[in-house]
């Protein structure tokens, strides 16, 4: 035996110190690998929606309102409904019937209600071992829900047992606390694992709330996308991060995200608009939408000031990392340079454009990307109040602890955009410092790198934090997969055709079954099982979108959960449904408010668009958690070998 495989099976035999404990482990571990696979949910661009992203937690994308379907033939539609929704809104709906029905019509529908959330929650519970069960209880009712799953009423010599259960839960008033917990511990096991794949941030006013909601979660991964990289590097410290950052949140009026959600303040930020852009009309900087609330911050034309102000900064700020950075391909985005601030017009490849804004208090012809005195000021101040802000810092460190570019699981692909790819197929190359990323590799060193730059923050003269702005923009970026982003162009030129950005080719190469096989066996996956799932552009499949391609072998699911994309698409969101027998794909209809749906008692799933079956169920054994199970069951046997051999001494 190797020294290194007999240190490892000494240091094996603490945690299993005799031939009878590792038997026992050994044992239960195979009885787990023969255990239906868990189900697994797939979320992407959430974009700040906490409100309908909650509820699509809650109602996990329609499953427990499936199996509600199956297993109550005897209800009627409304009944299946007020269950469903007692399950996602105990407190809401016990109140609502409170209200409505009084206290004793209210203890009639809780005896009836609880008796099938148990049935419930006993169907999804046979997926799990009881320790597992067990884990995901609340300990003040543990024993009493554990005794409710394992027996059963039908049974005549349990039956007097378990209704005494129930009797004596409405007998002390546990009644209400009992659903509310059972009703959690249901929502908590219909999802084996969540997958959040990008695009967390920007748009929506509540993202710190959906980082909140997402850091609860026990079994969570992210994969970032483009909206997130941002804040990602704003905490670390990246200036042109920051101004971005609040450039977009200035663009949909939701700078009280900021303020209110985060407590950083804007007011020297304010200030500088004020004073520089008093008697301007900022017109391209009105935001794009009116969130109807009041306060100063959501006035649109104090909003177009910090816009237009934090944009130039910006704008500045680019020079510095693109010219330090020129394997990133930015060069193309200094474009300040170029106006003829006397005439109005920028040259842009050898072509001439009329600007539709020709005021620039604050930049000087002569060198237009050095920042004024006021503008230093106000950058490196809200540059202390980012990295030093505690939530914010807390939710990017989660960000870093279960997210990644890419994620590789269960012979799927998860990332958030694309793989940067020439039209000849071949993957796009990042040369930088002496070396070659491409394809996997460039995900790593992008991956690592930004790891790096949010660890040395603190780190005067550390150049890391420049990839961020390479994340967010380039196109060598897997993140942003597009020719160039137009964002000046957007801002001061009238003429759509130089607005236009144009994705990568990975786009529609990733249709071609070829070019898809390369992809899989270059990321070390099987073409013959391999699934890529991705979000980043907003489709709706009801209005012919092609969203599962590649027979079936890529899912498309962004379908436009942000209110932004209320006029592009007719859904609120697509999630995808992994469970043992099935790919389900997922529309939601656009959420409004808790309050019509409790009272409506109607749910926002649409329709299943997709389904794709399994040729047999799939079992914890053939997932990527079956193979490291196997591999300790492996190890098991060699250490219950080794005792047995003598080779090592067995413990008390």
């Amino acid at each position: 035996m190797e020294h290194y495989q007999k240190k490892y099976l000494r240091q094996l035999s603490n945690e299993y110190p005799n031939v009878q404990s590792a038997s026992t482990e050994l044992i239960n571990l195979n009885a787990i690998l023969n255990l239906p696979k868990g189900t697994e949910h797939f979320i992407a661009d959430i974009h700040g929606e906490y409100d309908a992203f909650n509820h699509v937690l809650k109602n996990a994308s329609g499953i427990l309102k499936q199996k509600i379907d199956q297993h109550f033939d005897d209800l009627d539609e409304a009944n299946k409904r007020r269950l469903a929704f007692f399950i996602y809104y105990p407190h809401v709906m016990i109140n609502k019937y409170r209200k409505a029905w009084g206290e004793d019509g209210l203890n009639v529908l809780l005896k009836d209600v609880l008796k099938r959330m148990i049935e419930i929650a006993r169907l999804i519970a046979t997926k799990y071992t009881k320790s597992h069960i067990r884990k995901n209880l609340h300990p003040e009712f543990a024993y009493i829900i554990e005794e409710l799953l394992y027996e059963s009423s039908k049974h005549e010599d349990k039956e007097h047992y378990y209704e005494a259960i129930i009797k004596a839960i409405f007998s002390t008033n546990r009644e209400k606390k009992m659903v509310i917990e059972l009703s959690r511990f249901i929502r908590r096991i219909a999802i084996d694992r969540l997958h959040i794949v990008g695009d967390i941030f920007d748009r929506g006013e509540k993202p710190h709330l959906v980082m909140e909601k997402i850091m609860q979660q026990k079994y969570v991964d992210i994969q970032w996308g483009n909206h997130d990289i941002i804040w990602m590097g704003a905490a670390s410290g990246c200036m042109v991060s920051i101004a971005n950052l609040i450039r977009i949140a200035a663009r949909y009026s939701n700078l009280e995200c900021l303020e209110d959600g985060y407590g950083i303040n804007l007011r020297y930020l304010s200030a500088l608009a004020n004073k520089v852009y008093k008697h301007d009309a900022c017109k391209p900087f009105y935001p794009k939408t009116n969130n109807n609330h009041e306060g100063i911050l959501n006035a649109p034309k104090f909003v177009a000031r910090m816009h237009k102000a934090i944009t130039i900064i910006q704008f500045k700020l680019e020079k510095t990392i693109i010219d330090r950075n020129p394997a990133f391909k930015l060069n193309n985005r200094l474009l300040l340079d170029k106006i003829d601030y006397d005439k109005g017009i920028i040259t842009i490849a050898k072509k001439t454009y009329k600007l539709n804004e020709t005021t620039f208090p604050t930049i000087d012809p002569n060198n237009p990307y050095k920042l004024t005195e006021e503008e230093d000021k106000v950058i490196r101040h809200l540059r202390q109040l980012f990295m030093h802000n505690d939530k914010l810092q807390s939710h990017i460190r989660f960000l870093f602890r279960k997210g990644r570019m890419l994620e590789k699981s269960n012979d799927r692909l998860l990332f958030h955009a694309g793989i940067p790819m020439e039209k000849d197929g071949t993957f796009k190359q990042l040369h930088y410092h002496g070396k070659t990323y491409q394809g996997p590799s460039l995900f790593e060193f992008l991956d690592q790198t930004a790891r790096t730059a949010y660890l040395t923050r603190h780190e005067n003269g550390n150049h890391s934090k420049d990839i961020f702005m390479m994340l967010w923009q380039s196109p060598l970026s897997p993140l942003f997969c597009k020719d160039t982003m137009r964002t000046f162009e957007r801002y001061f030129l009238a003429d759509k055709e130089v607005q236009k950005e144009h994705m990568d080719p990975y786009f529609t190469l990733r249709e071609d079954k070829e070019v898809l096989d390369t992809i899989f066996k270059a990321f070390g996956i099987d073409p013959k099982k391999g699934k890529i799932i991705n979000g980043h552009v907003p489709l709706d499949f009801t209005k012919g979108d092609h969203v599962v391609l590649n027979d079936k072998r890529i899912y498309l699911i962004d379908g436009g959960m942000s209110k932004q994309y209320k006029g592009k698409t007719n859904l609120g969101g697509t999630t995808l449904i992994s469970d043992s027998t099935a790919y389900y794909l997922v529309g939601h209809s656009r959420f409004e408010s808790y309050e019509t749906l409790i009272e409506n008692e109607q749910d926002i799933i649409t329709l299943t668009h997709s389904e794709d079956l399994a040729k047999q169920r799939q079992f914890i054994y053939d997932t990527d958690k079956g193979k490291d199970i196997q591999e300790t069951i492996d190890d098991l046997k060699h250490l219950i070998e080794a005792y047995r051999s003598g080779l090592l001494k067995e413990k008390d």
